[in-house]
Order: structure tokens, then sequence, then C-alpha cells
């Protein structure tokens, strides 16, 4: 944050390589970034004269942008470098990179990135309480908390899955059951009790054989 309380500016790293026809386009809308104040550090790599760096980061396409949190690789448009400026001084921008992520298909990515910093669940949550997310990247979400069933950092989640277990949405609400399922925390009990009463049947079923899970046999 600076003095104003704002994030600040993110930097940028750009990988380019000699004769690649669409790294002048991508170098020209990030110094128009710069010079506006919207990064703060603007870095460039020549990986055919350096291809150590390409190697350092995993890169084999170019042009390649770290940009705050995010990586972002290919032909970028003006207003496209600045939409990802602007979403990196934003909690709500990892939001988008992982929408972008998944679908592309790069979940492994994503699971990556989250379990560098669990934190970023917050980001899918917030992805899977909206009704208007895509189903392939509502599914890649389901498969990255199957990933990490559980675990320490999903039992965290209880509370997070009680918010969704309360959603409008019946489908929002049978992901929850399942979620709660996965954490094998006993903190899951009570809220899959109440779902077991749940208006649509789908729910129902879903918080019966989560809670059957759950509970210890008689």
């Amino acid at each position: 944050m600076n003095e104003t309380g704002q994030a600040e500016a993110p930097d940028a790293l750009l990988l380019m390589a000699t004769g690649c026809p669409h790294c002048p386009t991508v170098l020209k809308g990030l110094r128009e970034l710069a010079n506006s104040g919207l990064i703060g550090k603007l870095e460039t790599v020549n990986i055919s004269e350096q291809p150590e760096v390409a190697q350092q980061y995993g890169v084999r396409t170019v042009p390649w942008l770290r940009l705050g949190p995010f990586e972002l690789d290919g032909l970028r448009t003006p207003g496209e470098l600045r939409q990802w400026a602007e979403r990196a001084r934003s909690p709500e921008g990892m939001d988008e990179y992982f929408r972008e992520l998944l679908v592309a298909g790069q979940l492994h990515k994503v699971i990556s990135i989250v379990r560098q910093e669990t934190g970023h669940f917050d980001s899918l949550i917030r992805l899977l309480s909206d009704p208007g997310t895509a189903l392939q990247v509502h599914l890649g979400i389901s498969a990255i908390i199957e990933d990490f069933a559980g675990s320490e950092s999903l039992q965290k989640l209880v509370p997070r899955f009680g918010e969704l277990s309360r959603s409008e949405d019946p489908r929002i609400r049978t992901d929850a059951a399942h979620f709660l399922a996965l954490t094998g925390s006993a903190d899951a009990i009570p809220l899959l009790q109440r779902l077991v009463d749940d208006p649509d049947a789908q729910v129902r079923e879903i918080a019966e054989e989560s809670l059957a899970g759950l509970q210890p046999e008689k």
C-alpha cells in the first residue's frame, strides 16, 4: 500500500526474443502503462541472448509477461494489459486470473498457485458463489478442492462452505454439501444436517451422503 492507502502499481517482467512478431506490441503497451504510472517498474529480457532466464521461469514461448502476481503469455492488446495492471491492484483480480487459467485448461497451474498460497481459496470461493460462473470453471474449482481433501487448509474453510450452503442457487448448495464432506471436519456435520432438509432433492441427497461419510457408524 502507498501513503494514500491504495495498492502499489505492480512491477512487470517481459521476456522477449529476437524476431518475435508480437513482442514489440506488448512492449509498447507496457511502456505506455509505465509512463502513466500503472506499472511501477518494467524490466525486459531478450531470451535469445539470455536463454537461462527462460529456463529459470520455465518459459517456452514469447512474449511472456509477469505482471504483479499474474503470468501472461501471447499477444495482449494495450487495453488487456491495462486491465491486468488494474486487476493486480485489487484482491479480486486473482478471481479473473483463475477464471482465465481454468477456461484455458490450466488446472494444474492453479493448483500450484493455491498450494503456494492457500489464501487464494478466497478467489475460488468467490467464483463458486457466482451463479454466472461458467461450468468449465466451476468443474475446475471442484477438482482443486478435491485435490486438497482432508487437508488443514480445507478444514479452515468450513465456515466459507457454510456460507455457500445458504446460497439461493441449489447447484451451489449441492456443491457446498460435497465440499463440506471433503473437509473431513466434524464442524461440517451441523451444516450438513441442515441441508438434509433442503427443499431441493439433489441437495438433500448429497447432504445425506456427505453426512454418512462424516458421522461414525453407530
